[in-house]
């Protein structure tokens, strides 16, 4: 279905469309600016990705870390 969906001819179209809506001197600015959000988002699911592990221990360094607990002792009924 979307087979040959772009062409040439209709990136060359896009292009001239574009700078004719935003101007030649926009597109640089805009280009920028989407490469420097672009590189924010990928730290940012980096630093996401790196800080998962940390945050959930593991079950056994959980166990060893918490000192057991005291037993009640009982108390003598009259």
């Amino acid at each position: 279905m979307f087979r040959n969906a772009f062409e040439p001819w209709h990136l060359i179209l896009i292009v001239a469309v574009l700078v004719l809506v935003f101007g030649s001197k926009k597109l640089p600015d805009m280009a920028r600016g989407l490469g420097r959000s672009m590189r924010i988002l990928k730290s940012e699911a980096k630093a996401l990705k790196d800080d998962r592990p940390a945050a959930e221990p593991q079950p056994e360094a959980a166990a060893a870390a918490q000192p057991p607990h005291p037993r009640p002792e009982s108390t003598p009924t009259h």
